[in-house]
């Protein structure tokens, strides 16, 4: 069975499964190109308002094919630099998708499925789940803004540590250090993600938009960069109609029906 990535709906929510069962839904340049399209198709439909990753059953994602990468070594190192590329792309889509992304983790994320759920904007996890960065095991380097993500996120020592041994780490751990979102019970990592995904798509699509993008830019402007881009997206968004709508909700003790 071919590596495919699926897709279906659940209200204005787009679910997109890593399906590679063979693998442990080991990531490939068809998922990568699958992503893209996927993302792109759903930015321009203004009936979802969201997209939720998640693995086929009980794995997220084992990472890469070590049986592809072992058989990239032997070629042209242009090999698996496309392949990077193709990975690279998927992510810089999710980072630069306007709608909230939420990655749904059961089971391992391994290597590239670890990178994968960092690039997300949001993680719900199983309380069995565990997310390891091995690529030292094999000799090898991150990818897929591993490295970058987690240096993001947590203290240099911690991710030095990390990326250098190569150990699992569970989800309950991650939840503490903020990385995780929200914790669930084996088996229910979807249908929270689900949850999560219904209440956000609730919100104002133009400010849910303008927050990702302040959040993105928060860690590479400087104060006086970033203060300027905050008043910019603020005049906006005050003058966009779901303002008006949230406004005079918000006066009046009603729930906000926004576009």
């Amino acid at each position: 069975m071919n590596a495919e990535l699926k897709r279906h709906r659940v209200g204005r929510t787009l679910v997109l499964t890593i399906s590679n069962p063979q693998h442990r839904n080991a990531l490939g340049p068809e998922l990568y190109v699958e992503g893209v399209e996927a993302l792109n198709l759903a930015e321009s439909s203004q009936e979802l308002g969201s997209v939720v990753i998640t693995g086929e059953g009980t794995v997220f994602s084992a990472g890469g094919n070590l049986q592809r990468l072992q058989a990239n070594a032997r070629q042209a190192p242009s090999v698996q630099q496309q392949s990077l590329d193709a990975l690279h792309s998927w992510i810089e889509t999710i980072r630069a998708f306007p709608k909230p992304v939420i990655a749904a983790v059961e089971g391992p994320a391994a290597g590239a499925g670890f990178s994968l759920a960092l690039a997300c904007d949001l993680i719900v996890a199983s309380r069995e789940a565990v997310f390891a960065m091995a690529y030292s095991k094999l000799a090898l380097s991150p990818d897929g803004g591993g490295s970058w993500n987690l240096s993001r996120a947590l203290p240099r020592q911690l991710v030095t540590e990390l990326l250098m041994c190569g150990e699992r780490i569970g989800a309950p751990r991650l939840a503490e250090l903020g990385v995780v979102n929200r914790l669930c019970e084996p088996g229910a990592a979807l249908t929270q993600a689900l949850a999560l995904a219904e209440q956000l798509n609730g919100g104002a699509g133009n400010a849910l938009a303008s927050i990702k993008t302040l959040v993105n830019e928060a860690g590479l402007n400087r104060l006086n960069e970033h203060l300027a881009l905050e008043r910019e997206h603020f005049v906006r968004n005050l003058h966009h109609p779901n303002a008006v709508r949230g406004i005079e909700a918000f006066l009046a003790k009603q729930v906000p029906r926004f576009n």
